[in-house]
């Protein structure tokens, strides 16, 4: 703290201080006129009430007393005034720093144990999925959702099913957790008129089987060349090029004629960022394997 600051918090104090004291003196033998009967001549509802003048109750005193001692009390041991470390020195910092030691130490074990392992066998390890799921909620559930289901609106993926646009075996989660992932849908609306758009989203329709229009799907066939080079000739998509399969009913920003068709006139744009600086790699293979067990449990 510069040594403005800390001067401004010293007179801040001091003046908030001297006025609450003073008030509590003043409080206690500050003389309020009143009438014989023993009120300050304020009446409401013609009379009916009237406003009396008493004492201020013991425990009130008490207690307000008691709660000016403490706060004192506090400024003498902990910081508050100023750049004064208080008696105690104690801070925030060195707070923190002790709970994550502490958390650290309590981990160890557990990162011992699956220090080198794939994500597939620390997947096995129901103390590394306990660990993981709370990483996965306090980094990722922001866009995916606390249960992993995703986010259709932030474009954030389903992790629970067994669809993955750049695969899901747990190296590749790991992958994705750690550098992150770009995934870029070209719009076409410029280079395709409406009615194009429309017959391509029916004939994308298509190929996952879904109810659509079989004359337009017919007619949006020859559209489709333009997307093969991404998706291929049969619409299964590409892992590497992150361009997902249009064949299995799974869609990140809804399957709807509609949906799909603004999807082609105006592109997408998707990003995962990167956690390797924020997690590391032992905390994001946790992540990654709490993530493969929730797309690979046994089908019921």
């Amino acid at each position: 703290m510069t040594g403005f600051w800390s001067t401004w918090v010293v007179v801040l104090v001091v003046v908030t201080l001297g006025i609450t004291v003073f008030l509590f003196l003043w409080g206690l033998r500050v003389e309020i006129p009143t009438r014989a009967d023993g009120t300050s001549g304020h009446v409401w509802a013609h009379g009916v009430l009237r406003e009396g003048v008493r004492r201020l109750p013991t425990w009130w005193v008490v207690l307000s007393a008691l709660a000016l001692i403490a706060g004192l009390g506090y400024l003498v041991l902990y910081p508050g005034f100023g750049a004064s470390a208080g008696t105690f020195g104690w801070t925030s910092g060195d707070e923190l720093a002790r709970g994550q030691e502490a958390n650290r130490r309590l981990q160890a074990p557990l990162r011992e144990r699956v220090r080198g392992k794939s994500v597939e066998l620390i997947a096995a390890d129901p103390d590394a999925l306990r660990a993981g799921q709370v990483l996965f909620v306090e980094n990722c559930a922001a866009c995916h959702g606390r249960d992993a289901r995703g986010h259709r609106a932030l474009g954030a993926p389903d992790l629970t099913d067994r669809s993955w646009v750049h695969g899901g075996d747990g190296k590749t989660i790991l992958a994705s957790i750690l550098e992150g992932r770009q995934g870029t849908m070209p719009a076409f609306g410029g280079a395709k008129s409406e009615q194009e758009i429309r017959d391509l989203a029916q004939y994308v329709l298509s190929l996952s089987g879904r109810t659509h229009d079989s004359l337009r799907a017919h007619f949006g066939r020859p559209a489709f060349q333009a997307c093969m080079a991404c998706h291929g000739e049969h619409g299964k998509g590409n892992a590497a090029l992150g361009a997902p399969d249009l064949t299995d009913d799974s869609w990140l920003y809804g399957g709807g004629p509609e949906d799909i068709a603004d999807t082609i006139r105006r592109g997408r744009n998707g990003v995962m960022p990167a956690f390797r600086n924020r997690m590391g790699e032992e905390n994001a293979s946790l992540v990654a394997a709490w993530v493969y067990a929730q797309s690979h449990r046994p089908a019921r």
